[in-house]
This record gives structure tokens, sequence and C-alpha cells, in this order.
């Protein structure tokens, strides 16, 4: 790992990544590759959890194509040379930003998502100019395998290698000295990672989770509400950092709205033989996500089969935050719901947990909007909408305090991989008296003045 890594630091120092005209044709060439290994991708992704090509397509390998594309139509754009105002104190003088890529960077992709979670960032890092070394989750084998043998066996490891491995692995590259390090996993694993860097002062983007709330207030469209929650919720199992983790049901339509779940859930006929629905990706979670399970407060669902790895789509009724499901990011497909009363207190109880990922609102009213968007911080989300936020390629997505730090995707991404430098360009045919010595009660005035004081 350590040659891997200084063999990265001398191509990059080489200049090499730093011409655009590269930059665009490894972001092609990683397309291509893609594209041809699409059905290994498939094989591999369904062998490891039972995940559909339908699935495979349209959450994670077309994100990752919208992203490269995106790259290369403005990587011009954003690379270039940024002008900025001049200040009087300055002048006569040009101000103006370079964007410069960090260098070599290390990507720590997740399991949920494999390949979107590992070649999204990845994409970033090569449009930004960096060299990469992507380090892919173990947990599922086959997805990790594959993206082994592709990138490995398409770029040169100089600049593009995947290295796969355990925590061991990780634990050991995390030691070296890195330009950028970019982590989506758990909240605890990043901050092992936050701190690991810390140790190099090498800058961090954190990609975690935490428990995202979705609101459904009185006079939402309950139909429309169901149905997207649903969606939102068992896709992929429930193995989504954005997914609703729970629902705050007001009091006045909470039949209602529970009788729309169930009708939604089972009109939708989850199961893995259905490909439409997949595993939980290991026997360790699924046993972590059975204890989650409170038999007494189980409105539907709540059947599993640990060797197969399949738990159904289980709604919980009258949960309270103190109840054991409600101290953890659940990352499956249990749903509990809270009903409240009073807006106000349940908005300040969420204000007193760790930040979350995500927050859902599903509402007509636009005071209601307004006051949980201005009220509770959150990373990103969606008005009458669930999880689609990650979808707008004009977004940059990540979270805030516990649930992240930094964000990614389009020109955030890039930006996440560089540094702007700022520099004042000025001419030498003229010299103002003003800075130097002696220095002058006039002085000091005309210094004041420069800057607005009296």
């Amino acid at each position: 790992m350590q040659d891997v890594i200084h063999a990265q630091r001398v191509f990059f120092n080489s200049n090499t990544t730093k011409d655009i005209k590269f930059r665009k044709q490894q972001l092609k060439k990683l397309l291509s590759v893609l594209k041809e290994n699409e059905q290994l991708m498939y094989d591999a992704i369904y062998t490891d959890f039972k995940k559909s090509s339908f699935d495979t397509f349209t959450t994670e390998l077309v994100l990752v194509y919208s992203d490269i594309k995106e790259a290369i139509k403005k990587v011009d754009e954003w690379a270039s040379i940024k002008t900025k105002r001049t200040n009087l104190l300055n002048f006569p003088a040009k101000s103006y930003v370079i964007p410069e890529p960090l260098g070599v960077s290390l990507v720590i992709g997740a399991w949920n998502y494999p390949y979107q979670l590992s070649f999204a960032p990845a994409v970033s890092a090569i449009v930004a100019g960096c060299t990469v070394i992507l380090k892919p989750s173990e947990v599922p084998v086959n997805t990790s395998k594959v993206m082994a043998e592709m990138i490995n066996s398409n770029f040169d490891s100089n600049f593009f290698k995947v290295v796969e491995g355990g925590v061991e692995t990780t634990t050991q590259l995390l030691k070296e000295k890195f330009d950028k390090i970019f982590f989506t996993g758990s909240t605890t694993v990043g901050k092992i990672v936050y701190k690991a860097a810390a140790k190099h002062l090498t800058p961090v983007t954190l990609e975690l989770g935490g428990k995202s709330p979705a609101f459904i207030t009185p006079n939402a469209n309950l139909k429309i509400a169901a149905k997207r929650l649903v969606w939102s919720k068992f896709l992929n199992a429930g193995q989504t950092c954005i997914a609703p983790d729970y629902l705050l049901v007001h009091k006045s339509i909470k039949d209602k709205f529970l009788n729309l779940l169930k009708n939604e859930i089972e009109s939708c006929h989850f199961n893995p033989d259905n490909k439409n629905y997949v595993q939980i990706v290991n026997k360790r979670n699924t046993e972590r996500l059975v204890k989650l399970i409170d038999k007494e407060k189980v409105y539907l669902g709540g059947g599993y089969s640990i060797e197969e790895r399949v738990i159904e789509p289980t709604i919980l009724d009258n949960i309270t935050f103190d109840d054991e499901i409600m101290e953890e990011e659940i990352f499956g497909p249990i749903l509990p719901i809270i009903y409240y009363d009073d807006l106000n207190e349940v908005i300040e109880k969420i204000k007193n947990l760790p930040k979350p990922l995500s927050c859902y609102v599903f509402t007509k009213s636009m005071s209601t909007k307004n006051k949980i968007l201005s009220e509770i911080s959150f990373g990103g989300g969606c008005v009458n909408e669930a999880v689609m936020h990650i979808s707008n390629p004009n977004f940059g997505f990540g979270g805030v305090g516990d649930s992240g730090m930094g964000s990614y995707h389009g020109e955030e991404g890039f930006k996440a991989f560089s540094h702007y430098k700022s520099i004042l360009d000025k001419p030498t045919w003229i010299e103002p008296n003003l800075k130097y010595y002696p220095q002058t009660p006039l002085k000091l005035k005309l210094i004041k003045l420069f800057f607005g004081l009296k």
C-alpha cells in the first residue's frame, strides 16, 4: 500500500492529472468500462443480496453515469480561473481564484449501495484532478471483487487503484498520509476515520447516517404520502442512509394513514423472489434487526428468516422516543410510527437529538413546511417526497453534525477534492506609499477610509 501511495504521489506531482483533457479521457474511460461490465455487476450484486438489475441500474448505476456525464460537460467551467473583485486598498490589481486538485485521495465506500457509494466520490476525485485509491466495502464480497477486476485491469494503478480487504486493510490505509479522505459509512466508524486523518491534517468528507424523520401532517395528501414513503423506506430493504427512519404522524389521521400504509405494502408484494426486494446484507445485520422488532407493537409484518436473511416489511405502532428502536439508525425494513398532537413539542424533541442526514415533510401547509424546514437542522430532504433529492445532480449531497460533514455530487464533488488558491496579481508601474514607513496620522486616516471606517 505504501508503494501504491508513493507511486500515485509521484504521478500526481508530474502534473498529468491537472490537464483537463486527461481528466475527461479518464472519465470517459470509466463510463465505458462500467457500461461494458454492467452484466458482471448485476450478477455480483444479486449474488451478494439479491438486488435486481432494475434496482441496481435505477438506484446505483444511473446516478454514477449521470455524475460522470455532468463532470465531463462541466469540468472546463468548474476548473476555470474565477475572477474576484479587487478592493480599493489593493487598486490597481487583478484578483482571481485558481482551483487546484488536493492530490492523492482515499475513497472508502459503503456496502449498502456498493457501486454508487464507491464510484460517485471517485468521479468527484477524478474530475477535480486527484489520483484515487478506492477501498470498497468488503461486506458484499462479490461486488468488491468485480470493482477491483474492472478498475485494476483498465486503469494505471498510479492513477486509479482498487484495494480490497477488511477492517485491517482500512486501518493500514488510514495510517498513511493522504491529501484527501472521503468516507461513507456509520457515524461510529466516521469518528475513527476523522481521528486518523487528524494526525496528518488531512481534509475529510464524511457521509454518515442518522435517524431521518418524516412528518405526516393532517392536511397532507395521505394516499400519495403512503405510496412514496413505502417505496422510499423499503427500497433496498431499508438499507438506505437517507431512508425515512421513522414517521411522525398526527394523531387525528392515525387510523386512516395506517390503513393506507398497509394497503400500499400489500399491493407491492415485496419478496426477493419477485425481484423487487433484497436480502439483508449478512446474518449479523439480520439478527441485529430482528432484535429491534417489539412483537407487542407490530402492526404489520414482523416475519423473518435468519438463514435466508429476509425480514418482512414491518410497521411498529405506538412507538415512543424511549423505545429501543429509537436509539440508533435502523438501516432495515422496520418502520416505527410515533404519533403527535403538538408540532412544537415534537420539533423541540428532534432538535435535541443528533442531527439527521435527511428530513421529509408531507403537508399542504406553507407555514408548517417553513416551520419544520427552518427549525430542524439536517443534511437535506424533500417536501411531499422522500429520498429523491439525491437524484438531482444540481444539489450537493451531505450531512451535518453527527450525520456528516462536507458534500459531493456535481460541482460540490469537484469542490470537495479541490483547493482554491486566492491570487492578488498586481502591476509594478505604480506603487502608492500608503503601507510603507513612516507611519503617519494621515496614512492611518486614509486606511480607515479605504475600509469604510471613520
